[in-house]
């Protein structure tokens, strides 16, 4: 089943990851009329079929009136927009994904927008079961009360529920995809999750004799190309409601030490996590301790359901995305034409993340 013919689709949050995918994704489509990429900086990229306005979710609550001129007439908006930084200041975080969201949310109920889809994630779920088996859709989306980024998009699925009740009237899809990786998301990614003092030497597997091996951590990855695919199926097929969306097999440290010629090294979880609250705590490492914490508790999820009634199936293997992004890693592959994306940012480089602080800027 294809898109409704001549559709116009906003996508907020799309100079990103997940957005640059997104859009490809719809200008590859042929019924697809046009594209509203909504971001906080106006790229200089030109894809197809795409006009660019710009608006900042987590700024002005004025947003809200400048998001409805820009949905009226649109026949789907896809919500993609997040702040993983500043990890040290969670009220920025919260502006922009909890009260952006609602703003977006509102300025597709009074635009009369009819489909909403929205980028939630594994992050959203509750700590998985003790045997480890997947979880489907229904699993409870507490997140981790105790990471930012887990309590936000619990917060936004809450959100949800209340707009689904108040306006049955919209289509809302959520979807729930793994961790995404691209080759061109490298040097965001590593900005993001790993900060500017990493050596690049160290992620090829001569420079690299151990990977730790942490108890119980298996995490579930997917191509960016892959999510963006589902998010374009969801718009011509009639579905509401969440779609796990993650590629096999799950993630441990010995498929890393694998994938980079490496030995697997057993270490103790409590000894991983003050290392890392330690480097954090000193402004050398980007995530917090809690969304190591977050981490260690995701639930694998069954992707079953967006097999069934997306028709979705991903491209990529687990192995082979983590290859794609590697390969970035090492040559600091990123987007020139988009401001995340881009090889090189403020604070991107040692010298100064060491004056701004790593984990202090959005």
């Amino acid at each position: 089943m294809g898109v409704k013919h001549g559709m116009r689709v906003v996508v907020v949050g799309a100079t990103g990851n997940a957005g640059t995918s997104v859009v490809r994704a719809l200008g590859e489509a042929p019924d697809i009329e046009s594209i509203v990429g909504v971001a906080r900086r106006v790229p200089s990229w030109s894809p197809p079929k795409t006009t660019w306005v710009r608006a900042d979710l987590g700024r002005d609550a004025r947003e809200e009136a400048d998001l409805v001129r820009h949905f009226e007439g649109a026949d789907a908006v896809i919500h993609l927009a997040w702040l993983i930084q500043p990890s040290h200041r969670p009220a920025v975080t919260w502006a922009t994904n909890v009260l952006g969201s609602r703003r977006v949310f509102e300025a597709v109920a009074r635009a009369e927008v009819p489909v909403l889809v929205y980028a939630s994630s594994v992050g959203a779920y509750s700590p998985g079961p003790e045997d480890g088996r997947p979880v489907d859709e229904s699993w409870p989306t507490d997140g981790w009360p105790e990471a930012a980024y887990c309590r936000e998009k619990a917060y936004v699925e809450r959100m949800l529920d209340i707009f689904e009740r108040e306006h049955p009237q919209v289509r809302v899809v959520r979807m729930r995809p793994g961790f995404l990786f691209k080759e061109e998301a490298a040097a965001e990614q590593r900005r993001l999750f790993m900060g500017p003092f990493l050596p690049r030497r160290l992620v090829r597997s001569t420079f690299l004799p151990a990977v730790f091996d942490l108890p119980g951590l298996r995490l579930q990855v997917l191509h960016t190309d892959d999510a963006a695919e589902a998010y374009r199926l969801a718009l011509g097929r009639q579905v509401r409601g969440a779609f796990n969306l993650a590629a096999e097999p799950p993630v441990d440290g010995e498929t890393l030490a694998a994938l980079l010629d490496a030995r697997t090294v057993r270490i103790p979880r409590f000894a991983a996590r003050s290392a890392m609250a330690t480097a954090w705590h000193l402004h050398l490492l980007p995530p917090s301790p809690q969304l190591f914490d977050a981490a260690l508790r995701l639930p694998l999820m069954d992707t079953t359901r967006a097999q069934e009634e997306l028709g979705w199936r991903p491209r990529h293997t687990a192995v082979e995305t983590l290859q794609e992004f590697l390969s970035g890693l090492r040559r600091g592959t990123g987007m020139d034409q988009t401001a995340p994306l881009a090889p090189k940012l403020p604070g991107g480089r040692a010298r100064e993340a060491a004056t701004t602080g790593v984990g202090e800027r959005p």
